[in-house]
């Protein structure tokens, strides 16, 4: 062991490496430079969104009507000089050619993104609804369980049904006459029986 090092510094035995430095996790690392531009993806999706929305409108339609009828015209009755397609017309062809090549991917991205949407949103629709079920079911659980109980609750015209019953029934039995409840002592109700 060479004397200029620190003894508490030593590599472990058979280590080639250096060790790597330890990077802190309580800072952000620092940027590394890229070759391509960074973009995002999502705002890159909008504005295909936007565009492929364009392509499908009626002012769409309209303008680029116009345009190849201008086209068209400029090339066959402008002066010969003046024209830059002749008729053939190689170069609308090519245009027109590059505007598909680059309009269907933009429709389709469009369409991903909304088949996307409307699988979040349907799947937030099935939630709710089996959310809706399960509530629906809990409270029909409790109002039967209501039923049942109020069932067993004897209710005040029921109690008097069942005495007024008794009374008749204890009437019929003792039909000669007698009272079958004697009257209250003289000073009240029996202050014993409450």
């Amino acid at each position: 062991m060479a004397p200029d090092r620190d003894p508490r510094e030593r590599t472990p035995a058979g280590a080639t490496a250096t060790p790597r430095p330890r990077t802190r996790l309580d800072q952000p690392l620092p940027r590394r430079r890229r070759l391509l531009p960074e973009w995002d993806p999502e705002a890159f999706g909008r504005f295909s969104e936007r565009i492929a929305r364009f392509l499908g409108t009626g002012r769409f339609l309209v303008w680029m009507t116009a345009v190849v009828a201008v086209w068209v015209v400029w090339n066959v009755a402008a002066p010969r000089d003046l024209r830059f397609d002749q008729y053939p017309f190689i170069f609308l062809t090519l245009i027109l050619s590059l505007q598909a090549s680059y309009a269907a991917p933009l429709i389709l991205l469009a369409q991903n993104r909304q088949d996307d949407r409307d699988r979040v949103n349907l799947e937030q629709d099935r939630k709710q609804n089996e959310r809706s079920i399960a509530d629906t079911e809990y409270l029909t659980r409790e109002i039967a369980a209501l039923r049942v109980g109020l069932g067993e609750v004897a209710t005040r015209d029921w109690i008097r049904s069942e005495l007024q019953d008794l009374v008749k029934e204890l009437e019929e039995r003792h039909g000669d006459g007698r009272v079958v409840f004697p009257a209250e002592h003289a000073r009240g109700r029996d202050v014993d029986d409450r």
